[in-house]
């Protein structure tokens, strides 16, 4: 059952969205050569705690795994999703996604990016970007009485222009006192199938491709999945709110959603 939330949830939802939005804003200002994922996962648990939020991740455990030990999920190269921080320096060349989420008075934030570390090649930018593009085609798709399909649609139908692999066997999802509710949101699919969205849903968004194939494995940690062909992926990942007058993206810090805000005026 898809779970509307009330205008009192809403609210619960944009302050733990701007609060994981700082995290992320705060670790993508870090991210050089010579920094370890485990010390962008050391700041990202501490910000956390600081601010009243219980780092979602840590303890995580589907369908009897074992419990994910970091507050942040940190995946380079080839890795999609899920990483462990390790201690290991990023290096020039890398790219690096960090996926999120806080529960901050029981309503949960989820957010993910990816950003290249130092110098990168040019195809490792453009799938960057590319990632970044599917994203945002989809969050233009979250209106009343759309449709699932046309989110999967509107991700699919940009990345196949690149010949990319889209990542099936991981989506979004609907999120609210939960990180992980109905329904499931493919990065596939076809416009104008499966579940109607409605004004107060909330639903996180993250396409995941591939520089070549869309198949993936998962190493011995039993988390960290990474694409068969060991070419690089990229995720991108914001939390959206369903509203009568479109969609409002939550994971935005204070001055983004200023910004945002300024940018529809002088559009309009």
């Amino acid at each position: 059952m898809i779970i509307a939330k009330s205008q009192k949830d809403l609210d619960k939802m944009r302050e733990v969205g701007e609060l994981i939005a700082e995290v992320r804003e705060t670790l993508r200002a870090m991210i050089e050569p010579g920094i370890s994922t485990l010390e962008l996962n050391a700041v990202a648990e501490k910000m956390m705690r600081d601010a009243g939020a219980i780092p979602t991740f840590i303890g995580y455990k589907p369908h009897g795994m074992t419990p994910f030990p970091f507050a942040i999920c940190a995946s380079v190269n080839e890795a999609i999703v899920h990483g462990f921080s390790k201690d290991t320096p990023l290096k020039s060349g890398d790219i690096v996604s960090l996926d999120m989420a806080a529960t901050y008075n029981g309503f949960v934030g989820d957010t993910a990016f990816t950003a290249p570390v130092g110098e990168v090649s040019d195809e490792a930018k453009q799938l960057i970007r590319v990632t970044e593009e599917c994203l945002a085609l989809a969050i233009e798709q979250c209106h009343p009485n759309k449709r699932v399909g046309d989110i999967s649609w509107a991700v699919q139908s940009h990345a196949d222009k690149y010949g990319y692999g889209i990542v099936r066997d991981y989506t979004g999802h609907g999120i609210g006192r939960a990180m992980h509710e109905a329904p499931q949101i493919p990065n596939h699919g076809r416009a104008g199938t499966k579940e109607k969205l409605r004004a107060g849903y909330c639903i996180a968004i993250e396409p995941m491709l591939n520089l070549g194939t869309e198949k993936t494995k998962t190493l011995e940690d039993k988390w960290t999945v990474v694409t068969e062909d060991g070419k690089v992926s990229a995720h991108a990942e914001h939390t959206i709110a369903i509203t009568a007058e479109g969609p409002e993206i939550l994971t935005l810090t204070k001055e983004q959603k200023l910004e945002l805000r300024k940018e529809k005026a002088s559009a309009a």
